[in-house]
């Protein structure tokens, strides 16, 4: 949290996010991404990389799903997070 308030404190046009979730307890995780889409809200375009496929997916216009290196899927976050290959391949099921 403090991480994300250092780096707002400079007026960012684009925020770089890796694993933001990383390493917190459930309820902070919720806390971080209801900040994301309130700073994303407030017009801050962002770039994540996160682990937590399911909550990121969930909030993002865009997403791109890797695999060995390379993109293998991209769409919209909620289209993503529907699709039967990436449940099956990616997300357990």
């Amino acid at each position: 949290m403090v991480a994300l308030a250092r780096a707002l404190m400079l007026d960012p046009q684009l925020l770089l996010l890796d694993e933001p979730s990383a390493s917190l307890s459930p309820l902070m995780v919720g806390v971080v991404f209801k900040k994301i889409l309130e700073i994303n809200q407030a017009g801050v375009a962002l770039v994540m990389v996160e682990q937590n496929a399911r909550e990121a997916l969930r909030i993002s216009d865009r997403g791109y799903v890797l695999a060995m290196g390379e993109n293998r899927l991209e769409g919209s976050g909620p289209a993503l997070l529907a699709d039967e290959q990436v449940q099956k391949l990616y997300l357990g099921g």
